[in-house]
């Protein structure tokens, strides 16, 4: 069994959107400082590194990440490429033969540094994410910090997805991986009322 870690990893210098919390581990207890046993604590937005962000992040009333089905996060998925920072576009989201229940990974970036946050970066054109929910898809993941445009007030594809049930994967790391069918493991912590959650996320590989 090949499996790969799609996840980036989460340290004091991890990118937050500016303005947000910044991961940090502190710890409470030390063996090293006379300690039965080390402890520690971390303080942090759920944003941060590899993440799912829940339908309560932009839809008044929705659930939380800990409401959400487990079933969005586990099984077979799809990466296609398109590198590139420009939107994805509607047109290029169907190219990919959208299959209801299915879940789709895009991979934009040849490179991935999770201390760095872009200056631009690819995202959903209102009409891809539309394009998602009309096909009912189960989960849709990127490489990039969001699905939305980072200037974006109004976070279209955000509400589209989160409306439409489509669970939302952002900021995985997809530079070791090559388009192609995959199954897919990348659960959310279970916070319930929570906005998002870290994943760590993983491919196992089918051929």
């Amino acid at each position: 069994m090949s499996l790969i870690d799609i996840s980036q990893r989460v340290t004091a210098g991890s990118a937050v959107f500016p303005g947000d919390t910044p991961f940090a581990l502190n710890k409470v207890m030390s063996m090293d400082k006379g300690g039965s046993c080390d402890v520690g604590t971390i303080t942090s937005t759920l944003h941060v590194g590899t993440h799912a962000d829940a339908p309560s992040h932009f839809v008044p009333g929705g659930p939380g990440i800990g409401e959400m089905p487990l079933e969005h996060y586990f099984g077979p998925v799809r990466v296609a490429e398109r590198i590139g920072n420009g939107p994805l576009t509607a047109a290029e989201v169907r190219s990919w033969n959208l299959m209801a229940g299915m879940r789709y990974l895009v991979k934009t970036r040849t490179t991935v540094d999770p201390d760095e946050w872009p200056a631009e970066f690819a995202h959903l054109s209102p009409e891809a994410a539309a394009a998602l929910t009309e096909s009912r898809v189960a989960l849709f993941g990127i490489d990039t910090p969001s699905v939305d445009h980072q200037e974006s007030k109004s976070l279209p594809a955000h509400k589209e997805l989160l409306r439409g049930t489509v669970a939302i994967l952002e900021n995985l790391d997809l530079s070791a991986v090559r388009p192609g069918p995959y199954e897919l493991m990348a659960f959310p912590l279970r916070i319930p009322g929570a906005d998002a959650s870290p994943v760590r996320a993983v491919l196992r590989s089918l051929m």
